[in-house]
This record gives structure tokens, sequence and C-alpha cells, in this order.
């Protein structure tokens, strides 16, 4: 397996086969190197995993890619799945709160309304009362970040963070609002929360620039599942000549004295031009150990969250469910699931492929809640049916049922991870040849690791602009990202 940066052509060595990776190596070969890719696994993909459930095909992963940014329609594109693309069948989502589905609301930045209106039927009278007086108080100072819990609820209120800002960052994080960053999470909200004097007008400032450019769904999925779009990038960059090998674990990453890289990877030797770190934060700060301490230092402190989704398959003719493509749950509520997709509702295709099936998934387990994740599976199960008894009224055994646990699946984005990427990248910039992209740095969600790979294939070429982009400019949306 040992490979040469002398034997002709520019060598450059993807570590980490999620679809960061992937896409690092697909936008390195296009300037042209020789990829090598190495993932520890037994194969590709990372959090986007394809399956099954009564024969039914499903994602036991991330099941939808956000529409309204180019990289990772323009990646399945450019792997053939063009065709594929498929928006929901229904995107009326619900509310489980207050003992009610309840419809989502609508004219929100990320649960945070421009009117207290827009929140009737999910707050209390008394709630929606807190929001009017943010005309009332005093501007807020938010500095360099803030966590966006605390700072809503400081201008309209905890009732708006616990009931919707909450659910709605609980989908994308598994994490809590009241730590989370502002300026990593929702930065078009904190950009404007900082040039408006309340929070009010400054949502109103988000809705009016964003109406005018965005048309068309928010998110896309793919017939078969987005679980198929790594394997097609996989297969994209085989058949143009990159390797992957996977059950090959990277222990070493070394710096040459002709400015080339070493790493030890199976037990073998390979040496590379360049090295893009595509693993999650733990990892990659066991790489860069040796080289870049600091670097490590900063990665080694960012926290991640753990899930797990439940998949449930039931006869169609037994499995009534309430219109929509499912609900999300605020803590406050004290349930079991955090939320739940109407699978087979939600997708066409998987209600075109398995029309006597109907597929519900749901998910549990947020930051710092592990208790959960330790029952076993058939407990998980019977807690997720127990909440959708008591949520939609569906009682019915389902035929079959999957658990999928994402042990530290989500990384978290505290107050400071901003900077803290700064710092990270600010340590690896003495290092030429080396870069670092995936899910723990510029944004969660599919197209945010698609748009670091490209920026970290670039940065390796000499290219900064990409980096300097996502630096100034985060990619996390106001729709939020992978998961529910």
């Amino acid at each position: 397996m040992s490979g040469s940066h002398r034997d002709g052509g520019r060598h450059a060595v993807v570590v980490g086969a999620g679809i960061a990776g992937l896409a690092a190596a697909h936008r390195l070969l296009e300037h042209g190197a020789r990829v090598t890719v190495l993932e520890a696994s037994e194969r590709v993909g990372g959090k986007l995993l394809p399956g099954e459930i009564a024969g039914a095909r499903v994602d036991l992963g991330a099941e939808s890619l956000l529409a309204r940014r180019p990289e990772a329609v323009g990646l399945a594109r450019a792997v053939g799945l063009a065709d594929r693309l498929q928006p929901p069948a229904t995107a009326s989502a619900a509310l489980w709160t207050r003992g009610a589905l309840r419809p989502m609301p609508k004219g929100h930045v990320m649960g945070v309304p421009g009117t207290a209106a827009a929140l009737a039927g999910v707050l209390s009278d008394e709630g929606l009362a807190r929001i009017e007086r943010d005309a009332e108080l005093p501007p807020t100072e938010i500095g360099d970040d803030v966590a966006i819990g605390a700072y809503v609820a400081e201008r309209f209120g905890r009732e708006v963070v616990d009931r919707l800002v909450e659910p709605l960052l609980g989908g994308v994080y598994a994490g809590d609002a009241y730590r989370i960053s502002m300026r990593s999470a929702v930065p078009q909200l904190f950009e404007a929360a900082r040039a408006h004097t309340t929070l009010t007008e400054a949502v109103r400032a988000v809705q009016a620039k964003t109406a005018g450019g965005q048309t068309g769904p928010v998110f896309t999925g793919v017939a078969g599942g987005v679980g198929t779009l790594p394997l097609a990038v996989a297969d994209s960059l085989r058949s143009r000549g990159a390797r992957i090998l996977t059950g090959t674990p990277v222990t070493e990453l070394r710096r040459e004295p002709d400015d080339g890289w070493r790493l030890v990877a199976g037990g073998e030797v390979l040496h590379a031009d360049a090295v893009v770190v595509a693993v999650p934060a733990p990892a990659a700060a066991h790489l860069l150990r040796a080289e870049a301490p600091g670097a490590a230092a900063e990665l080694s402190a960012v926290e991640y969250a753990s899930m797990a989704l439940i998949t449930l398959a039931y006869r169609r003719d037994e499995a009534r469910l309430p219109e929509g493509s499912g609900f999300l749950v605020p803590p406050v509520d004290g349930r079991t699931v955090k939320a739940s997709t109407f699978a087979s509702r939600k997708w066409g295709w998987i209600a075109e492929e398995n029309p006597d099936l109907t597929v519900v998934r749901t998910s549990v387990g947020r930051h710092g809640e592990t208790e959960i994740l330790h029952r076993d599976d058939d407990e998980l199960v019977e807690l997720s049916r127990h909440d959708l008894k008591a949520a939609t009224g569906l009682d019915a055994a389902p035929v079959a049922a999957r658990v999928t646990r994402w042990d530290d699946g989500l990384p978290q984005y505290p107050v400071g991870h901003h900077a803290r990427v700064a710092r990270v990248r600010a340590h690896l910039a003495g290092l030429s040849g080396l870069a670092v992209c995936g899910a723990a740095y510029d944004g969660v969600g599919v197209p945010a690791c698609i748009a670091s790979a490209y920026a970290a294939a670039d940065q390796i070429q000499g290219d900064l602009r990409g980096v300097e982009e996502l630096t100034a400019h985060p990619v996390q949306s106001l729709h939020g990202g992978a998961g529910e």
C-alpha cells in the first residue's frame, strides 16, 4: 500500500470517507491530484447510512439535504443522481407540545418570531405578551458571540426558547439552546441582532433579506435514501482513478524533511504531498498532536452529542397517522422522543416503493442526556411506541423495528465555537499541504460539510478563498441541517 509522492503526479491523501472526505477527494481529482482515501471503518458515508426495514429502503442516518445551498445538490448531480433528487411530498410539520400536536408556526427564524402572533397556539397568553415587551427593553450587549437561548430568553422570555427554539435547534445539533452559539448556528440572525436595537427588528430584517432570494423547497431527498449519495460519490471517485481503502485506520501523521507527509495506515507507510483530515474532532486531534499540538488541543475540547434513531415499519392498513411530515418535541414537555418523521408520508419514493407499509422514525438523546441511550434496543422501541401513541394515537404493533445508534454523532457549537475554529486554522497555517474539514468546523449539515471539504481541497492548492468565506460566513442555515 505504500505510495510515494515522488513517483509522478501530486499525491493527496484524504483521511476519512464520510461525506466531507469523499467531497474533498472529488475536488482534489478536479485539481489533477492522485488521490487515496483512508477510512478506519468498513464502509464509506459516515453519518449518511442507507439501510432497509421490512424490505423497504430507508435512511438510517441523515435523511434530507438543504436545497437552498448549492453544495449537496450540486455534488449529487455531479455523480449522476440528478434524476433521483426529490423534495418532500409534504413539508407541514407539527409540534407536540402542551398535550397536543400543534401546527408548526410560520414566520420565524429558527424559532424566533417576527411577531408574537406567529406563535399563537404554541405559547401561552403570558408567553405571547412577553414577546411584545422586546420593544421596551434596552439594547442587549452581544459582543463576539452569545448563546442563542440566553439572548432570545432575555428579549422574548424563556417560553419562546423552551417551546420552539429548543426543538428546532435540537433537531440539528441534539444540543442545548442555552449553550449553542448564535454566531455559529444562526449567523444571519447574529449579524442582524448586532445591527438592530430590538430582536423583533433583527428577525424582520433577516426575513426581509431572505424573502426575495429563496424559492422552491427548503430541503430535498434522494430516491433510495440520502445514504446513497456517498456511495455514488465513492463510485465516481473510483471510476476516475482514486483509491478508497476501508478498514484502514491512520495511526500516525508526520511531516517529512522535504515538506511532504508520511502516514502510517493499517500498519503500512504512505507518502503524500498533501493531506486532508476529514474525521471527527477527537480523531483529528489524535492525528495532529505530533505536528500541530495547538490545533490538537483545541479539537480535543470539541464536545459531541449522542443520539439514536428508531425506525418502525407498520402495515399501512393498521397505521393511521395525522397529516404532515412528522413532529418535533420541546424538551420542556418531558417526553422521551425529541422528534418523529412520518417517513412514508414525507418521502414519496418510500410510499411508491412500499404501498403496503408505513415507515415512521423517532429520535432520542441530546447533549448531556446519556441515560436514555443506556437502554437496550427493545426498550427504546417500546418508549418510542409509547410516545407515538400518546402523540398520534398510533397503537398498532410494528412488523419490524430497527435502532441505529450514533454515539458522539453531532458536534456541539457552544459560544466561542467560531473563534475556536479560527484558532485551529491559525495553528495549521504554517503547515503547507495540510487542511481539515467536516462537521466540527463550519456547519453540521451535509452542504456545510461539502463546503468545508471544497475549501480544504482548495486550501492545499494555495487557494484560501473558500476558507476565508467560511470563516466570514458559516454555512449553517436558518433552516437547520442534518437529522430530523
